[in-house]
């Protein structure tokens, strides 16, 4: 009986030495670089996104906040480098649905739970278009459903991604499923090649955040902007003539917008996890940052608490894994 006292009197010490160590690591938080990884390679749309958030962020901070690239497995491979790192809050991860929703259940080498992580805080929201080859006989939503449906069965349209199980092989897939056609997918290995093959008419359309390429090339007469899939018309300059899907019938209701957020190790200490949320907010009112996201077409998100952030995810998280239960993704039964 002594000695159990002893044992248990000694795990108690140890646990409340572990706790002030912890608590202390958080209060000194941070005293060194923190570094932003970004699962894709230098000189893309991500990067440039972690690159104008990274300096106003380390003011906030008081230490350097330095960009990290990591391409590969869909954004996953830069993720689980976060994930074997420490949950002290010194490497944030700059993700999607795309690399910690999807990427999961299209992939059976992924091994990474969207779970592991938790939203501090929302960047913001690009706004999601229907792109089409420039001959494609429908210029608008109705028009493309219609199209679609007419050809189901004899020549089905084609549509591209940037890959198997990306939010935008999902979304093709949801919408053919939603219109009841059947509708042929072509994953490509990135945006470019996409777009390139777009503009020479080789696929019927795609589904994809909007870009300031797509807007040159509609300017060109080489792809058309069919609809986006706001709820209602986008005030972006961009996208002020192009139509909602719910401005017509046959899409209504089809609404999404894909976001960019960073995050960190489920297990972070909640102190750490609140000032960098903290940190994150303020740089995101910066008003150069705003105008910075505004030319890549995005909407810097309101503000919002870490467990507001957290909830918001764990909601997401639900809602793509339904819909891509109905895709034919590695992952699923």
């Amino acid at each position: 009986m002594f000695f159990d006292r002893l044992r248990l009197a000694g795990c108690a010490l140890a646990l409340g030495a572990a706790l002030l160590g912890q608590g202390a690591r958080a209060a000194d938080y941070p005293d060194r670089p923190v570094m932003m990884m970004v699962p894709y390679p230098a000189g893309g749309a991500s990067d440039s996104i972690a690159r104008v958030v990274a300096s106003p962020v380390s003011k906030q901070l008081g230490q350097p906040v330095l960009v990290e690239n990591l391409g590969g497995v869909s954004g996953a491979l830069g993720a689980q480098k976060v994930l074997a790192a420490k949950a002290d809050g010194y490497y944030l991860f700059q993700g999607s649905p795309n690399e910690l929703i999807l990427s999961p259940i299209a992939n059976p080498a992924v091994k990474l739970k969207s779970e592991d992580f938790r939203l501090v805080q929302m960047i913001g929201m690009a706004p999601l278009v229907i792109v089409a080859r420039a001959d494609l006989p429908a210029n608008s939503a109705d028009e493309l459903v219609a199209l679609a449906r007419s050809r189901s069965a004899s020549q089905p349209l084609t549509f591209g991604s940037v890959g198997v199980g990306s939010l935008y092989h999902v979304l093709g897939e949801h919408m053919a499923r939603t219109i009841g056609a059947n509708m042929t997918h072509v994953p490509y290995k990135g945006g470019a090649p996409l777009m390139q093959d777009l503009g020479g008419g080789q696929v019927d359309l795609a589904i994809l955040p909007l870009s300031q390429q797509q807007v040159a090339l509609a300017g060109q007469g080489r792809i058309k902007l069919l609809a986006s899939l706001d709820a209602q018309r986008s005030q972006l300059p961009a996208l002020k003539t192009v139509p909602s899907v719910n401005e017509g019938q046959s899409l209504k209701g089809f609404n999404f917008t894909t976001w960019t957020g960073y995050f960190v190790k489920r297990d972070t200490p909640q102190a750490v996890v609140s000032q960098l949320n903290a940190a994150l907010n303020t740089a995101m009112q910066d008003p150069a940052v705003k105008e910075s996201l505004a030319y890549q077409n995005i909407e810097v998100s309101a503000p919002m608490s870490a467990d507001q952030a957290d909830a918001m995810y764990r909601v997401e998280t639900e809602r793509f894994r339904e819909i891509s239960s109905h895709v034919k993704l590695a992952g699923n039964p």
